[in-house]
């Protein structure tokens, strides 16, 4: 089985190629992204077919976004996804991580989507999310998808926008609580914030 990008985005699975999961491993992948036993083991022939040792590297994973965004520039953009995505913070996914990241931008709920748009947005890990990093991964994307030439708001304008409806205690920082309570309000923002980074 082959890992391919359609159109959309989504990745879509093809071939066949036979590789167990532990059933510990199964059901707690089960647990933490909705699919089903057959998907995931259908989804871990997929990566292994395209990952053989068993990781996805950062060059990898820019290859993807460059198949899903071939007239922008996805360098940067991939790069602060892939970030979020390596919970362990070693440069590589193994499938937990992977599939786990692919769970939450196909099934999981408001919340969940939030926290990991959170996570792609507090490039320092502070547990804040800044205006200058706001703009930053607006800026990254707006180049991978060419947003800025369509003569909307500059990253710089969307992010003040942005911050005039979420950051309630006006301290020019948003908080997980804060960030999730404003896309709570306004579901757009959100769709806005993780409309590049949807794998699934």
């Amino acid at each position: 089985m082959r890992l391919v990008v359609d159109e959309k985005g989504a990745f879509i699975k093809m071939g066949k190629q036979s590789s167990k999961l532990k059933p510990e491993t199964l059901e707690d992948l089960k647990t933490q992204t909705n699919f089903s036993d057959a998907e995931l083991l259908e989804w871990y022939k997929g990566f292994l077919f395209e990952c053989p040792t068993g990781e996805l590297s950062v060059e990898e994973f820019r290859n993807i976004y460059r198949k899903l965004f071939p007239h922008g520039n996805a360098e940067k953009f991939a790069e602060h996804v892939f970030r979020a995505f390596d919970e362990n913070r070693d440069g590589k996914l193994d499938f937990r991580e992977f599939i786990c990241a692919v769970g939450i931008t196909s099934r999981g709920t408001l919340e969940t989507k939030a926290k990991l748009a959170f996570r792609i947005y507090d490039l320092d890990k502070d547990g804040y999310i800044t205006e200058h990093e706001m703009t930053e991964i607006l800026k990254a994307m707006y180049k991978m998808t060419r947003e800025s030439q369509k003569g909307g708001l500059s990253a710089e304008e969307k992010t003040k926008e942005i911050f005039m409806k979420m950051d309630k205690n006006q301290d020019g920082n948003l908080s997980m609580q804060e960030f999730i309570k404003g896309v709570q309000t306004d579901v757009s923002i959100l769709r806005l914030l993780t409309s590049a980074s949807n794998t699934g």
